[in-house]
């Protein structure tokens, strides 16, 4: 399917796929040249905004007595993307107008709220599939009678297909995104989410709240939301392992306080200084939790079981069974290393929870007020 230089799979040996946004590019340019030329096609070349050329087969290819239909279907490679197999279907109008206008159709998002870089209102194409679609066009009309095009781009199934992803609360509403910033989907890549973690910030911050929760995972969030039920859900933030991003986002959102909410695995490596948590980057120092609980009176007996412990977990209740309160402690770490890396340019906060939710420490003392103490 792939000219030029498109790995069919990456190093780890997986196959690399197409983003939404290259899918209705190439549907788009194959609706105009349809146009143009007055023909039919099966496939379509298509430039990705990385600059590879790259031929997509077509799913559809029709004329009709306003413009012209044409489709791809997604390939996301391996990747574990909601959207893979989907239909990126474009609809083309040509007019002697100088100017290429995307419309968003059936199962593409509409924006509703600000902080996304596009208007509210308009269809959820983000700016790089912008400028593919409208230069794919434009170059099917270059030497033609005609000088603009109007695009309406719409993915069958995708109000169905945004149920599995944060758009909703984005303000992304009756379908999924048009993305992508190479046309190319890297299996199992951290851009993506990434880039979501930021625009949630974004949409938060548009929207003037100055406290944001930033959240480990889905189950941590629910517990966030309990323990801090007068924050609005924007102000919940799941940043997964992407502590570091996620703080110096804040600080340069200007964001005034950012309460870090997770559990003991997650929070004694933020306490060690690792600002990204996952587990294949970064292990559990025991050595350095068993310093903490030094600092609390913890044996020498103690200690010793603490560097030898299996998780963090298990460190938690050796230390609950010696009535060791390190939770607090570990907080405090955690939102020491957590302001220095936001350059000391935002008030950092840390709860740290049990796998039922209850509040086992905080820091700053004064941070939580709740009867959960």
């Amino acid at each position: 399917m792939a000219e030029g230089n498109v790995p069919p799979r990456n190093r780890k040996g997986l196959r690399t796929g197409f983003t939404t946004g290259a899918c209705a590019a190439a549907a788009a340019k194959a609706a105009a040249r349809c146009l143009v030329r007055n023909t039919v096609l099966t496939e379509i070349e298509t430039t990705l905004p990385n600059r590879m050329t790259v031929t997509f087969p077509l799913k559809r290819c029709e004329l009709t007595p306003t413009g012209a239909i044409c489709s791809v279907i997604k390939d996301a490679g391996d990747d574990p993307d909601c959207t893979h197999g989907a239909e990126l279907v474009a609809e083309v109008t040509l007019h002697s107008e100088p100017a290429v206008e995307i419309r968003g159709g059936e199962g593409v998002a509409t924006v509703t709220k600000p902080g996304l870089g596009l208007e509210v209102g308009a269809p959820a194409v983000n700016p790089v599939p912008r400028r593919n679609i409208t230069e794919m066009v434009e170059q099917e009309l270059a030497g033609s009678k005609y000088r603009g095009a109007i695009v309406t781009i719409s993915v069958p199934g995708g109000e169905e297909m945004a149920k599995e992803t944060i758009n909703a609360r984005l303000g992304l509403i009756g379908g999924i995104s048009i993305l992508g910033t190479t046309g190319i989907v890297r299996p199992y890549s951290t851009a993506a989410f990434k880039a979501s973690v930021i625009q949630a910030i974004d949409v938060a911050c548009e929207r003037g709240l100055g406290e944001l929760v930033l959240t480990t995972g889905g189950k941590s969030e629910a517990f966030a939301m309990k323990l801090l039920p007068h924050l609005p859900e924007d102000a919940f933030i799941q940043m997964g392992d992407f502590v570091g991003t996620a703080l110096k986002h804040c600080a340069r959102r200007h964001i005034r306080c950012a309460v870090i909410v997770g559990m003991i695995g997650k929070l004694s490596k933020m306490a060690d200084g690792r600002m990204q948590t996952h587990a294949a980057g970064s292990e559990v120092n025991m050595e350095l939790l068993a310093s903490l609980a030094a600092e609390l009176g913890a044996s020498e007996e103690l200690r010793a079981r603490i560097r030898q412990a299996n998780t963090a977990r298990h460190v938690l209740e050796l230390c609950s069974a010696e009535n060791i309160g390190i939770a607090s402690l570990v907080c405090r770490r955690v939102v020491e290393h957590g302001t220095q890396h936001a350059g000391g340019k935002l008030a950092v906060h840390a709860c740290l929870l049990d796998f039922n939710g209850r509040l086992l420490g905080h820091y700053p003392p004064h941070a939580i007020q709740s009867e959960q103490n």
